[in-house]
C-alpha cells in the first residue's frame, strides 16, 4: 500500500517501455513475468532472471513497490525453476509475488518473501480470506465478486482484524481496467482443447476473441446470432465509478495490460493517477470522467463496461475483433542522438512524412513512452515545415532519447 494512504494504483510491465510508461505516469507499483511461469508467457516478450536487478532499481528510485507475477499451474518439473526464479527475486529485493499454486506460496513463505494472493485462487468469502491470510498479506479478489460483495469483505476485514504475516491488515485487490475473459477469473480450457495450448500455462490462443457461427447439427441449420463475437467481452473499467470502489475499501487497484503497448500504459496509468488524486482532493467530477473517458479510447481497448462490480448480467460483448480505439500509431523513423545542452533529439525518418502540428511518440527500453506536439523541427539543418522518408531532423525535446528509440506519429484510428 502507498504510503499517503490512498489506493494503491497497480500497473502492468510487459517489458522495459511499459515498466518506464508506468514510472514515469504515477504507478504506486508494477507487476511483471519473468520466463514463462506467469499468465502472460506467450502474451508479450518477458523479462528474464537477468533483469531483476534493473527492475529493482528503477523501480525503487521512484518509490515504486515490484510484484513477480508466479501464477500458472505449477507440474512437479517446475518446481526448480520456481525455487530458482524466487531466490533470484529475493536476492533482488522484489516486492511479492503474486501466486496461485500453494507449493509457490510454501517456498515463497520458506524465504520470507511477500505473498500475495491470485485472482485464480477464487476468494469469494471471508472466510477464504481468514485462511489464506496465513500467508499472503494481499489478496485479488474473484473478478465475479459485486462492488457490494467486496465492500462486504473489507469490512469484516476491518471489524475482525484479520491480518496478515506482516502484522497488518489484509489489503484486497480488485481488478479495475483492462481485458476481461469468459471464464471464471480467468480459468478457461477453451485453448487447450483447441490447439493443447493451455491459458493456465500462460498461452492462451484467445479463442474466445474471434467470431463463431452456431449450427444445428440435426439439421445443418445456420443460427444466426445478435452477435457474433459472443465469447468476447468488452474492456473493464471503473474510471467512472472509481469513487465506488476506493469508498468499498479496496486498497489496490490493478491495471490488466502486460501484453499491451507502452502508449497504453502510459495513457491508462496516466489517467487513473489523475482520478484517484482528483477523488482524494475532492475534484472527481462527472465532467472530469468524461474527458479521462475519452483519453481511454484513444488506445487499445474493445469497448467499455463496469464488469460485474455494479451487478449487471453476464455479458455485454464486443461487437467487433480487435481494438476500438480512436486513434493509432503509424512508424516513422528512428532515434538516431540526442544533444543535451540544447535539448534537441535527432531522428531518421524511414516511413511516413511527419510535420508540424503532427502528434508524436516516442518509445524505448529506457524512454518508456513519451507524447508531444511536434511545434517546430530542422530538416537536414533546415528549418522546414515536413520531414518526408530518407531525411534526418532534430526537434526541441524535455527529455532525452537514444538510439535506440522508435519515433511514430498519432493518427486517427
Amino acid at each position: 500500500m502507498t504510503s499517503t494512504g490512498k489506493i494503491e494504483l497497480m500497473a502492468p510491465a510487459g517489458n522495459f517501455e511499459s515498466l518506464q510508461a508506468a514510472l514515469d505516469n504515477g504507478a504506486d507499483s508494477v507487476y511483471f513475468g519473468v520466463e514463462q511461469l506467469n499468465m502472460r508467457a506467450r502474451a508479450t516478450i518477458n523479462f528474464t532472471l537477468e533483469d531483476l536487478q534493473e527492475i529493482t532499481n528503477r523501480c525503487k528510485a521512484k518509490g515504486v513497490r515490484t510484484y513477480l507475477t508466479l501464477n500458472t499451474i505449477i507440474y512437479d518439473h517446475d518446481l526448480s525453476i520456481v525455487k530458482t526464479l524466487l531466490d533470484k527475486a529475493k536476492a533482488a529485493d522484489i516486492t511479492a509475488v503474486i501466486v496461485m499454486d500453494q507449493a509457490v506460496i510454501a517456498y515463497a513463505r520458506q524465504i520470507g518473501m511477500e505473498v500475495h494472493i491470485s485472482t485464480q485462487i477464487n476468494i469469494t468469502n471471508i472466510e477464504t480470506v481468514r485462511f489464506y491470510a496465513m500467508f499472503a498479506d494481499t489478496m485479488v479478489m474473484s473478478r465475479e465478486l459485486s462492488l457490494r460483495q467486496v465492500k462486504k469483505i473489507c469490512e469484516q476485514i476491518e471489524k475482525e482484524q484479520i491480518t496478515g504475516p506482516s502484522g497488518n491488515l489484509v489489503e484486497v485487490e480488485i481488478f479495475g481496467h483492462g481485458a476481461l475473459c469468459m471464464a471464471v477469473s480467468g480459468k478457461c480450457y477453451l485453448s487447450l482443447h483447441s490447439h493443447n495450448s493451455s491459458a493456465n500455462r500462460g498461452a492462451c490462443k484467445q479463442n474466445c476473441r474471434k467470431k463463431y457461427t452456431v449450427i444445428d447439427q440435426e439439421s445443418g441449420f445456420e443460427v444466426e446470432l445478435d452477435n457474433e463475437y459472443m465469447m468476447s467481452p468488452k474492456d473493464l473499467c471503473t474510471l467512472d465509478f472509481l469513487d465506488q470502489v476506493i469508498d468499498a475499501g479496496c486498497k489496490v487497484l490493478k491495471i490488466e495490460g502486460r501484453g499491451r503497448a507502452p502508449e497504453y500504459v502510459a495513457k491508462v496509468i496516466k489517467t487513473y493517477r489523475e482520478a484517484i488524486d482528483a477523488y482524494e482532493e475532492g475534484t472527481y467530477t462527472k465532467e472530469k470522467v468524461e474527458a479521462w473517458m475519452a483519453d481511454l479510447k484513444t488506445v487499445y481497448n474493445r469497448g467499455f463496461w463496469s464488469g460485474y462490480y455494479l451487478g449487471q448480467k453476464l455479458g455485454e460483448w464486443s461487437d467487433g475483433s480487435g481494438s476500438h480505439a480512436t486513434q493509432k500509431k503509424v512508424y516513422v523513423g528512428k532515434g538516431m542522438h540526442y544533444f543535451p545542452k540544447a535539448n534537441i533529439g535527432e531522428f531518421k525518418i524511414e516511413a511516413y512524412d511527419i510535420k508540424v502540428g503532427d502528434t508524436l511518440l516516442i518509445t524505448g527500453p529506457t524512454t518508456g513512452a513519451k507524447e508531444l506536439e511536434l511545434s517546430e523541427m530542422m530538416v537536414n539543418d533546415e528549418k522546414l515545415e515536413t520531414a518526408k522518408k530518407g531525411d534526418s531532423c532534430t526537434i526541441p525535446l524535455k527529455f532525452r532519447i537514444r538510439n535506440s528509440d522508435k519515433l511514430y506519429k498519432i493518427v486517427k484510428a
